[in-house]
């Protein structure tokens, strides 16, 4: 049954990756889910772009397993040598858009599920959704799910990770600033330059270090991304607008450390969001010792997934490689994927 279900996930990333589905617009790859969910005999639903399911025999007296993964993807980038909407298998790679990030772990998540749909003693519930809007973080994506799915306890995020255990993930918090300063004539060398005082302010952003440091992830790491002043050559600006990517380590919550930056800083400073939170699952956890007793090894992830929108334990786990997303041509390994649908099984069933 495995086999069977692995060919059939391969041959459901084809097709996705056949089908246009940018953040915003995947109506179409939703119906391909949809249409693996009618062929596998499981009642399904479906909001806005995102499909979910329950397992046949689910229990609210139980816990449950969150199974996510994203079917949008990023646009192709002016590198592709290749057609990214054409599924092309060479030397045992799969190439196509979203085929790495995240086509191969979402198709395996959903192999898994379909393998366990049937199952009467299972000890926990399973819900997966087949979720939109994660390249982008937008508003009708995962979070906008939370509220029509049951209480979960735990999530397996489908992101690629060599199938190895992300058991923490940085968060993110955009900043845009703004430096003011006093306009005037070049000529006459007026002092509040807005361009010196974001200067002063930016050069905190690079050299501050915050006190606590995460086991998992690291320091706390901020960079300033874009900056833009100034009219013409002989006006000293009256502003000087600049952005700041922050990507928060568990030892903080994005709220504390928008506190500490506007403590520091003389600029005026405002968060885009503050809801993208680091996220984390205790390396003790049932899930998390699951996969280490099947040789999987465990680290923190400096990117962002859909794991930022849950207040759960979470672990990010799934086939492919994540230094392969959103690059030119990009692929995933078909045996990555008869791996990913192996070990996420394998997982599984050493809890259930």
């Amino acid at each position: 049954m495995i086999e069977k279900l692995t060919n059939e996930a391969i041959e459901l990333l084809k097709k996705l990756i056949s089908t246009q589905s940018f953040s915003g617009e995947e109506n179409e790859t939703a119906l391909l889910i949809s249409q693996w969910f009618l062929n596998h005999n499981i009642l399904f639903e479906r909001d806005k772009n995102n499909v979910w399911a329950k397992n046949k025999h689910f229990n609210p007296s139980k816990k449950t397993i969150l199974l996510n993964s994203h079917h949008d993807t990023v646009k192709p980038n002016k590198g592709y040598t290749r057609n990214p909407l054409s599924p092309t298998v060479e030397d045992g790679k799969l190439y196509g858009l979203g085929s790495n990030d995240a086509g191969g772990c979402l198709v395996s998540l959903i192999a898994t599920f379909t393998y366990f749909y049937n199952r009467e003693d299972l000890k926990y519930n399973f819900v997966i959704v087949a979720s939109a809007e994660e390249e982008n973080s937008g508003q009708n994506g995962l979070n906008s799910m939370l509220k029509i799915i049951p209480e979960i306890d735990f999530a397996i995020v489908g992101e690629p990770t060599l199938m190895n255990l992300a058991i923490a993930e940085k968060g993110l918090m955009v900043l845009n600033c703004e430096a003011k300063g006093t306009a005037g004539h070049a000529a006459h060398g007026i002092v509040d330059n807005a361009i010196y005082n974001a200067i002063e302010d930016i050069n905190w952003f690079q050299t501050f270090e915050f006190p606590k440091v995460s086991d998992t992830l690291g320091k706390i790491k901020m960079t300033v991304t874009q900056i833009e002043a100034g009219s013409q050559h002989n006006v000293i600006p009256a502003n000087c607008k600049y952005v700041v990517d922050v990507r928060v380590t568990d030892a903080y919550s994005n709220q504390e450390v928008f506190e500490i930056i506007s403590a520091n800083v003389k600029s005026e400073v405002c968060p885009r969001s503050l809801r993208l939170n680091s996220s984390s699952i205790p390396k003790e956890h049932a899930i998390v010792q699951a996969g280490i007793k099947l040789g999987r090894s465990t680290y923190g992830s400096p990117t962002l997934s859909d794991q930022a929108v849950l207040s759960c334990p979470s672990l990010k786990l799934g086939p492919g490689e994540s230094l392969r997303s959103h690059t030119a041509d990009e692929f995933i390994y078909l045996n990555e994927i008869e791996e990913g649908v192996d070990l996420y099984i394998k997982i599984l069933e050493e809890i259930i």
